[in-house]
């Protein structure tokens, strides 16, 4: 028996913005937390949604505390905030990071206690407040999932939470929103989303549904990425993007990840790195060793890149997928090395530990063993 988690109602397309409103009314509530970024909300980005709040008398508090790997400090000034404002819903502006932390501080308004109580799988009992999650980068797809991560500070763990309770009432994806996105975030986040289209693809828990839309994903990112990272105004390549979006995560929303993302993660929570570049940096080396284990999913993803497969063997198929990914990698302009990142004193001992045990892990194609995992960090040192 299989579950497919998606948010009950989707806003995909450009323009789709406009029609919030309309949808807001409907849920009927009456005061929001708008969860977000300082910079989303001065540069107007936020105001776009906030607008059509207005238009149905919606009234709002903005909190715009989010940091771009949000901590759990950010989730518990959150709720603090909700509640001295007497909020009844949540509305979530920006990438990743806002749509995490809003979805940590809706399940603690809901389960109390502290966020670290909820690490882990289905760790809550109660569904969250309402969330409404707007988007405006083309890659993380937490508008969409179950998941969030939430970066204890103690402990430099980037913590990851896989609940069906943080699920979104309604999700908004306007391309809109992501024009003139700078290069590096365009880029950051797309392979984001590829690293997601391509682990649900070789995980055990891939299924005839999740190989649909993550086979697809991996299409439009190869066609549309490298466009829309070099012309930030390209609002054919940024509504595509915006597609990825939903395509991967309803792909590893209900097949999951692998080890890209259990590595990526302790790089984000110990050196306060950019999500979407770890993955990017990690996908080929750790795809490289996936490969040895089901060869067979290979083919299947370098046909959907562009590739003829006839007469290639599953390892050779294997083998021009990783160059490609490589290939994508240099053109949109993601670095190779922690060092171009500023990173020169990794412990990759304690990096291994944290990615061996991290939510992800588990739905790796093979379990590495500790001296593997060390390996593999060490190719991007």
């Amino acid at each position: 028996m299989g579950v497919i988690y998606v948010p009950s109602t989707n806003l995909v397309g450009r323009g789709c913005l406009n029609d919030l409103s309309g949808f807001m009314k409907d849920l009927g509530h009456k005061k929001a937390l708008v969860v977000t970024d300082k910079f989303l909300n001065t540069s107007g980005v936020v105001k776009k949604v906030t607008d059509q709040l207005e238009k149905v008398d919606i009234e709002y508090v903005i909190f715009d505390e989010v940091k771009p790997n949000p901590t759990t400090t950010n989730v518990h000034d959150g709720v603090t905030v909700f509640k001295e404002n007497h909020c009844d819903h949540i509305v979530s502006v920006g990438g990743g990071s806002p749509q995490d932390a809003g979805k940590g501080i809706g399940l603690v308004l809901t389960n109390g206690g502290h966020v670290k109580d909820y690490e882990g799988v289905n760790k809550t009992t109660h569904p969250s407040v309402p969330l409404v999650a707007v988007n405006t980068t083309a890659g993380t797809s937490a508008e969409y999932t179950i998941n969030y991560v939430i970066t204890d500070e103690e402990r430099e763990v980037k913590m990851v939470m896989v609940d069906k309770n943080s699920l979104v009432k309604i999700s908004v994806n306007d391309p809109e929103l992501m024009l003139s996105k700078p290069k590096g975030l365009t880029a950051a986040t797309g392979m984001d989303a590829l690293t997601h289209a391509i682990e649900a693809i070789v995980t055990p828990g891939a299924s005839t549904i999740t190989d649909a839309t993550a086979l697809k994903a991996v299409e439009i990112i190869f066609n549309y990425l490298p466009r829309a990272v070099e012309n930030g105004e390209d609002i054919e390549a940024r509504e595509q993007m915006s597609y990825v979006m939903f395509l991967a995560g309803l792909a590893f929303n209900n097949a999951g990840l692998g080890y890209v993302h259990a590595m990526a993660h302790q790089l984000g929570g110990v050196y306060d790195l950019p999500h979407g570049v770890c993955n990017a940096m990690l996908l080929p080396i750790v795809e490289r060793e996936n490969a040895k284990r089901v060869p067979d999913k290979f083919p299947l993803i370098a046909k959907a890149i562009g590739v003829s497969i006839e007469g290639k063997t599953a390892t050779e198929c294997a083998d021009i997928v990783i160059k490609r990914i490589e290939e994508l990698s240099q053109t949109v302009g993601i670095p190779k090395t922690l060092t171009e990142l500023g990173v020169t004193d990794v412990d990759v001992d304690k990096l291994a530990e944290f990615a061996m045990v991290d939510a992800c892990a588990p739905g790796n194609p093979f379990i590495p063993t500790k001296t593997e995992v060390i390996n593999m960090f060490n190719e991007i040192l």
